[in-house]
């Protein structure tokens, strides 16, 4: 490598996640400007797309919250930082930043933390154990709406001699193309998903958990059926439940006592998103609770897709209302329900419009290139 600039990142898994996306694109971005690259993590679905001739790969438990594994991950982590002369460890997560805290300490090193969430703090035990995120030596917030939470939360905790600024995340505009994605592939995918494309789809992605707002969702679609009088397009449900089986089936006896069976689907995985959301023509992102970014959002202003989302958190930066997509007021089934009444109701050249509008914004301010050169800028800013 021509520079000394050595990078350690640090996340639990590496996931399909916006934080292990994040540490991904970062992780391959480093070596093309001649930088080392180093990732820490316990394992996760998106190790095998790693590029381990650029980026290096050391396994640790740092998915655990266990004080002892955290303490000797934090001993591990010393060994990993002098053995390759790390200039830099970036944590992604809680857990983990205990140990890279600590070890940066020791080693001399400097300390940098993503702040990829509002993370819950119900006591003051919980928000001690969240305050590590803002004890590094330049503190990143996906959003600013994250912004404002760390300086409105963490107060106590936040040393004004350190560094906090907004980068936001990007995704990979290049990838969520509408134009890279072929026929064969969509009517495929629809064959999988067990649909006839003989009415809209309408999708909403994301893990199921309670506070994505799949049940908000689903009442939407009732009351949009009895508004019409009859059903105009088929409801996606895309995401696993992580092992929520009875949240699941609380989803599940909702769609049947609303009689929705026919319409709502419900698909556990779809490795190509970008298609997901080509075949789709309304995308919803439906959170009860803020997102810190809220990825949906961007993917499918990218795919040039109409998309409805919860007037709170990240979604009120990346959303242009009524110009890229549309708002909706949070936790409320009504006000969704009107929102894809609308839609529904809108002619081809206004859905065009706006989803030329939506893939301008993204690139514009939310590609994955401009997150990469922002972070890498500050890496060196902060070595210096």
């Amino acid at each position: 490598m021509s520079s000394n600039l050595k990078v350690l990142q640090v996340i639990p898994k590496l996931g399909y996640g916006g934080a292990e996306t994040g540490c991904y694109d970062i992780a391959h971005y480093l070596p093309e400007n001649d930088c080392g690259s180093y990732i820490v993590t316990s394992g996760g679905e998106l190790l095998k797309f790693i590029d381990k001739k650029k980026v290096k790969i050391i396994k640790l438990p740092v998915h655990s919250k266990n004080p002892l594994i955290i303490f000797i991950n934090f001993l591990a982590l010393i060994g990993v930082i002098l053995i390759n002369n790390i200039s830099i460890v970036h944590a992604r997560s809680r857990a983990p930043a205990w140990s890279c805290l600590l070890a940066a300490k020791i080693t001399g090193r400097k300390f940098v933390t993503t702040f990829h969430g509002t993370y819950n703090f119900n006591s003051k035990i919980k928000k001690f154990y969240n305050s590590v995120m803002v004890r590094s030596d330049l503190i990143i917030a996906g959003s600013n709406f994250i912004f404002s939470h760390i300086k409105e939360n963490y107060k106590e905790y936040f040393d004004v001699k350190k560094k906090l600024l907004v980068i936001f995340r990007g995704i990979n505009v290049d990838y969520f193309d509408p134009t890279t994605k072929l026929d064969s592939d969509e009517k495929k995918l629809l064959k999988k998903w067990q649909i006839e494309k003989d009415k809209k789809i309408i999708l909403l992605p994301g893990r199921l958990t309670g506070w994505k707002g799949q049940e908000v969702f689903i009442e939407a679609v009732n009351l949009v059926n009895i508004e019409l009088g009859y059903e105009a397009f088929y409801a996606v449900i895309l995401g696993s439940d992580q092992g929520r089986d009875l949240y699941k089936k609380k989803l599940i006896r909702l769609t049947e006592q609303h009689r929705l069976n026919n319409q709502v689907k419900f698909i556990d995985h779809c490795n190509d998103m970008a298609l997901a959301y080509k075949i789709s023509d309304i995308v919803i992102s439906a959170s009860i609770e803020p997102e810190a970014f809220g990825r949906v959002a961007v993917e499918a202003q990218s795919m040039e897709k109409p998309i409805i989302a919860s007037d709170i958190g990240g979604s009120n930066e990346t959303i242009i209302d009524e110009k890229t997509g549309f708002l909706f007021e949070s936790n409320n089934a009504k006000s969704l329900s009107k929102k894809i009444l609308k839609v529904l109701s809108m002619d081809e050249v206004s859905l065009q419009s706006i989803g030329k509008e939506g893939r301008k914004n993204i690139i514009q301010k939310f590609n994955v290139e401009k997150m990469c050169f922002s972070t890498y800028s500050e890496y060196k800013r902060i070595l210096n």
